[in-house]
């Protein structure tokens, strides 16, 4: 089959094909686990993050890519959930361990042995994958392939993300970043919460103009000061300065939730600006995402189908890989980008 693959670390943009067009052998689905012929493959900042060593992956070669739809075109041993022809989507959650008390709970996100798709057993960006059944979500009919990639983490991280934040409605909701999760969460919150104000921040002109064109009320650069304080607030950012800005605008007992894998070199400027009594004094919060849990991924799917929700995308031939994550590095972004496997 056919796989893009990383060999090594790279840095973008200096090199600009970090992946290479690779035959490699269909995999073998072993027990419990199916073989996905891929049709569609999301285009993630977390492989920005697995690129550049910030979240390396736990092996090379590594096929990337944890945002995938498919059709199950093999059935390992002791498997039941799904028929040959199903089409599935796998997240970034790949497997955790299941017994201890945070799989108990159903916050395998933070199991000590979680696992990712793409970045410790190899993902979508190849003609077939293998996974293992309890980690795989039907697809609701409703989408098309490229329009239900995104939602497997874009889209079930920043529901997440909603949900830690604890809006209420009629609260406003700050939105640090508007690319494929920001927007995601922007058209969630107009269907669960239709009282709540959203407010964009972007440097670049266009991600504040699309965050407009969806009903943001306002949209400014991070260092521009929103027209009314933000109660709750989502960094999608991959750096740190954001942060700082966010919490500034914050409103008393505010939380700002931080939906990021990794972020990138620490911006000195940044951590010195951080004021106590300006950004972190009266109950304001700050609360971190880690991963994705199997609740997540399978709530998200049936809310998604219910309103339905249906991301912007942008599609690349699977060839075209390199290219995707460039102008994602660049802020080139309009919603999502997927890959066409087949």
């Amino acid at each position: 089959m056919k796989a893009m693959v990383l060999t090594d670390l790279a840095r973008l943009p200096e090199n600009r094909i970090p992946l290479s067009l690779t035959e490699i052998p269909v995999p073998e689905p072993g027990e419990r686990q199916i073989l996905v012929k891929v049709s569609a493959c999301g285009v993630c900042h977390t492989e920005l993050d697995e690129i550049e060593g910030r979240t390396p992956p736990s092996r090379f070669p590594m096929v990337l890519g944890h945002q995938v739809v498919g059709r199950v075109a093999k059935l390992g041993p002791g498997t039941g959930k799904f028929d040959l022809g199903d089409r599935v989507g796998l997240g970034w959650i790949f497997s955790s361990c299941g017994r201890c008390e945070f799989c108990a709970a159903g916050n395998e996100n933070l199991c000590r042995d979680f696992k990712a798709t793409g970045r410790d057993a190899p993902g979508g960006y190849a003609e077939y994958m293998v996974a293992s059944e309890d980690f795989a979500f039907p697809i609701p009919a409703v989408f098309s392939d490229a329009e239900a990639a995104p939602l497997l983490c874009a889209g079930a991280i920043g529901y997440r993300s909603l949900r830690l934040t604890q809006i209420q409605d009629g609260e406003n909701l700050g939105l640090l970043g508007f690319g494929a999760s920001a927007h995601l969460v922007m058209k969630l919150v107009q269907h669960l919460y239709p009282g709540v104000k959203v407010y964009a921040f972007s440097r670049t002109p266009g991600e504040r103009h699309f965050a407009l064109e969806l009903g943001a009320v306002w949209a400014g650069d991070f260092h521009e000061a929103p027209p009314a304080g933000l109660h709750r607030a989502i960094d999608t950012t991959p750096v740190w300065s954001p942060i700082v800005h966010g919490l500034r605008y914050l409103e008393r007992g505010g939380r700002l939730v931080i939906n990021a894998i990794r972020k990138e070199d620490l911006d000195k400027d940044a951590l010195l600006q951080l004021h106590y009594p300006e950004h972190l004094w009266l109950e304001k919060e700050i609360k971190s995402v880690a991963n994705v849990a199997r609740r997540d991924v399978g709530e998200f799917l049936r809310i998604a189908a219910e309103i339905p929700l249906k991301p912007e995308v942008q599609e690349y031939r699977l060839e075209e890989a390199n290219q995707a994550l460039l102008e994602l590095k660049e802020r080139k972004i309009r919603g999502a980008k997927v890959l066409r496997i087949a």
